[in-house]
């Protein structure tokens, strides 16, 4: 029987990736019982120490699915209502019309209206999404700040709406998932970190993931170079700093092989019931940190090529970091990639990211990675 991994193919994608101007990454696929496991390029620019599949890196928002399964968890044990009003649990935090309005469904598919609160936190970034105007300067500022989550939830509720609660398309936004993690908290009677270690990544076997308690990640793992799309140059590294920025909706540490397991553990019905799952599934349109229309269901998003099979996950960024995990519907194959540099795009005359090699390196890599 052949073997369904192309590790050839494989092997050479991920180094086109590393050639076309990405430092290190390193990455996970496997096919039934097969497993590729691969490493390109540098995790210390300065020392050339190489980067290996194994390391421990911060996977952003892949974080979101694991705060949306224990949400998830809470409504099946009937605690918390998925089409429940978020201002009957959390009346302090959304007053008013909004919070009778927005729904816990609304937070947890970014159909709520609230904005993002990153640009209120970082003054550099206050001009965002109009990049030519935001500079790298205050998230060297805020390397060791000790975020109050209370305070990023408020700058994003009493912002500008970004759109009418349930409207279409909705507008990813870091401020409904911290607030998830107050109502996770409220329901509980625990932290989100400890509920979601001991109900979600325990229950999935997970050895290598956990939340950081302080701004170091523990083990080995890669330097995390931010370029802020060309502003930082040569880029800076990230890798140590404090996450209370984005809190435990975007700040576990994991390995490939762990992000693995878990969407594997997900999609078997292993984590939430089968009935959540499909919840998860129901896809509405948003607009993604990118500015592009996506589907996107409860933490989870589909990729799918023209006449290929349909793959659910999530990816992530942090400032200097990257990674995304993909498992097909019936998961048969799955793939994690972790990149160590962000925002390697320059802006054209027009305020736009250029195009760049790594882009197109990196979907070349998807491809294989997923279609073989």
């Amino acid at each position: 029987m052949k073997n369904p991994l192309d590790s050839a193919a494989l092997d050479a994608a991920l180094e086109n990736v590393h050639r076309a101007g990405m430092p290190g990454l390193f990455a996970e696929v496997r096919d039934g019982e097969q497993v590729w496991r691969g490493a390109a390029g540098v995790a210390d620019v300065a020392t050339g120490r190489p980067v290996t599949p194994d390391m421990r890196h911060r996977v952003g928002s892949i974080t979101k699915t694991f705060t949306a399964a224990a949400v998830l968890q809470q409504v099946e044990s009937g605690r918390i209502g998925l089409d429940t009003p978020v201002g009957r649990y959390l009346p302090e935090l959304v007053p008013g019309e909004r919070g009778h309005a927005i729904t816990v469904r609304m937070l947890i598919n970014h159909t709520s209206g609230l904005a993002e609160y990153l640009p209120y936190a970082y003054p550099s970034l206050k001009a965002y999404p109009d990049l030519a105007h935001t500079g790298p300067e205050s998230l060297d500022d805020h390397r060791l700040t000790r975020f109050d989550p209370l305070e990023l939830i408020e700058m994003g509720v009493t912002a500008p709406a970004v759109g009418a609660p349930g409207g279409s398309p909705g507008v990813y936004s870091n401020t409904n998932y911290l607030l998830l993690v107050q109502l996770l908290e409220r329901a509980t009677g625990t932290t989100a970190e400890q509920y979601i270690t001991r109900n979600v990544i325990e229950r999935a076997g997970l050895r290598d993931t956990e939340f950081p308690t302080g701004p170091h990640v523990d083990g080995p793992h890669s330097r995390l170079y931010e370029a802020w799309f060309g502003m930082i140059d040569p880029p800076l590294d990230y890798s140590v700093y404090d996450m209370s920025w984005v809190g435990p909706s975007a700040s576990l540490v994991s390995t490939v092989s762990d992000v693995n397991r878990f969407y594997g553990m997900l999609l078997a019905g292993r984590i939430v019931s089968p009935a959540s799952l499909e919840q998860m599934q129901r896809t509405v349109p948003i607009v993604s940190q990118e500015g592009k229309v996506i589907e996107y269901g409860l933490g989870l998003h589909p990729m799918e090529a023209p006449g290929q099979d349909t793959f659910w996950g999530h990816g992530g960024t942090v400032w200097g970091g990257g990674a995304l995990a993909m498992t097909r519907a019936d998961g048969g194959r799955q793939m994690a990639v972790a990149v160590n540099m962000q925002r390697w795009n320059r802006l054209d005359s027009s305020g736009k990211p250029q195009p760049h090699p790594i882009d197109e390196a990196l979907a070349r890599l998807f491809h294989v990675a997923m279609y073989g």
